[in-house]
């Protein structure tokens, strides 16, 4: 995600609004004081209809039981959390699966397959999800509404080559839907044993709301759970937001605060701010080499570790030479044969949108990775399709992939071969075909422009010949801006797949690091890298 090197005929400042550099200005100011005094871009998740519905649901379980209920919660809670889920209703703020849990446990709505509309979710997942999608979208009706006619699929439950996260999520839904089928004695020891070690720890494991709810249902249908029950239950009313509903993790620290790092970078941040927040990130990095999406993570993934490793590169590659070579070792660790990557682990299918991630860090130090880069490029431009877009990947702006591999492909020096040429044209291509009269774009085509997806575009089209498309997406991104921060942006971040979730600080952020390379492309970068913000540390 770090600035091209100056390579292009740079843009005349002049030709882009006079309202740019002040407006950027305040955005990098404001972003550099949400850094903490450890170094950390503290960044929680705003609340979601599905773990809000699969809480109110689980409360009103466990509340037929008065031993289950935890101490300190009434009606009060789950009024609350009803509370929002009418009122994202009223809104008309929830659709296809979120829509039919939250008319079970607001109506008492029966659910049905059709309500579910599960082509919609396994369109817009990667195609070797699909059958975990079904079940796990099976596996929520059944656990907010006991009429739920749900099916069992055996191979959904296969564990095979599945990252922690994924590996829990998946056995919660089998034995939820091993009750609700009438298959319980799928359910085996090590079933039980495998959802039990997520509890009775001093925070949510993994931080992951979403799983600890699934987990929950599943122990709360079993003999002998009751004390686990009521005591997850316990922890996650800790996670309760103001507005009553519950998010889907609690935070994406580590992540907010690697992205933070290279669009400060890019924009000329104060350096004792970003050196603050580098070292946070050397603490952050686990045993394995790699970077989790928070600090209370120990899953690694490659994209959290990707930017991680050009935010340190790019501000010192001397002083933080060891945990950058941690960092691309365990990403190299995880390489497929075909030249791609995975997010999580070895073995795992490749993704576009990761291998994009990887390549782009390797390319810090491409005499070490050639062949790799070479190789990675080469699964992407097999990925592409006839439009120039890529398979579903973690955003669902379908520029995220997009700009990404632009970036990649842009830092590759030497000759590229012709289905990469392609690969570049073709996504400039549509990037351009795709920007809205406003100057921005949407996250997909015939879409109102918004933030995020403006960022993305800006960056890729920071890589063409023709300053108009940036002049129009910057003046988009100037308007959006107030006091410093961005207003009206739409959450593009998706876990699990398909699944929109919040975090309202990545719409400044990714505007700051667009504007970052903007700047790049109409300022000669010795301006920039010199630059001092006054007034912030």
């Amino acid at each position: 995600m770090r600035t091209r090197d100056t390579g292009e005929d740079l843009w005349p400042a002049e030709l882009f609004p006079p309202r740019l550099e002040r407006t950027g200005r305040r955005l990098v100011s404001t972003l550099a004081a949400r850094v903490g005094a450890d170094g950390a871009v503290r960044a929680p998740c705003g609340s979601r209809v599905l773990e809000s519905a699969l809480a109110a649901a689980l409360l009103e379980r466990t509340g037929a039981a008065p031993r289950l209920l935890p101490s300190g919660a009434d009606g009060s809670v789950g009024a609350a959390v009803r509370g929002f889920l009418r009122t994202r209703m009223a809104a008309g703020a929830v659709e296809g699966v979120e829509g039919a849990l939250a008319a079970a446990v607001v109506e008492g709505r029966a659910i049905t397959a059709a309500d579910l509309f599960l082509g919609q979710v396994t369109d817009t997942a990667p195609d070797f999800t699909a059958r975990r999608k079904r079940a796990l979208v099976h596996a929520f009706a059944a656990a907010v509404d006991e009429r739920f006619l749900s099916c069992w699929d055996e191979a959904a439950f296969d564990l095979s080559g599945l990252h922690s996260w994924a590996a829990v999520q998946v056995t919660a839904s089998k034995v939820i839907l091993a009750r609700a089928s009438g298959n319980t004695a799928r359910i085996s020891d090590e079933d039980v044993r495998l959802l039990l070690d997520t509890q009775g720890r001093a925070h949510l494991w993994e931080s992951n709301i979403l799983i600890h709810l699934s987990v929950l249902h599943a122990l709360a249908g079993l003999p002998g759970t009751a004390s686990t029950v009521a005591e997850g239950l316990r922890r996650v009313l800790g996670h309760q937001r103001s507005d009553g509903g519950f998010p889907f993790v609690t935070d994406t620290d580590t992540w907010c605060t690697a992205t933070a790092g290279v669009a400060l970078a890019a924009s000329g941040g104060p350096r004792d701010v970003m050196e603050r927040m580098a070292a946070h990130l050397v603490e952050r990095q686990l045993p394995g080499g790699g970077w989790s999406y928070t600090d209370l993570s120990c899953q690694a993934d490659v994209d959290d570790t990707s930017v991680a490793v050009q935010f340190l590169h790019t501000l010192d590659p001397g002083r933080y030479r060891v945990p950058v070579t941690r960092g691309i070792d365990s990403m190299v660790s995880v390489a497929a044969p075909d030249g791609g990557f995975p997010t999580y682990v070895a073995g795992a299918p490749s993704e576009a949108c990761m291998t994009a991630a990887v390549v782009d860090a390797l390319t810090v130090r491409p005499q070490a990775h050639t062949g790799r880069i070479r190789a990675g490029l080469t699964y992407l431009a097999a990925r592409q399709r006839a439009d120039g877009s890529f398979p579903p990947d973690w955003s669902s702006s379908r520029l995220h992939t997009v700009f990404r591999v632009l970036l990649a492909a842009s830092r590759h020096g030497g000759e590229q071969p012709a289905e990469v040429h392609r690969m570049v044209r073709r996504s400039m291509r549509l990037v351009l075909a795709r920007q809205n009269g406003d100057g921005g774009w949407g996250q997909r085509e015939g879409e109102a422009s918004d933030v995020i997806s403006t960022a993305y575009g800006l960056i890729a089209v920071c890589g063409q010949d023709d300053p108009g498309p940036a002049i129009a997406a910057s003046a988009f991104l100037i308007e959006a801006e107030h006091d410093g921060r961005v207003r009206g942006a739409r959450s593009d971040s998706i876990g699990p797949r398909p699944f929109v979730f919040t975090v309202p600080a990545l719409a400044d952020i990714f505007t700051v690091l667009a504007l970052g390379h903007l700047a790049r492309r109409t300022t000669p970068a010795a301006d920039i890298s010199g630059r001092h913000l006054a007034g912030v540390r």
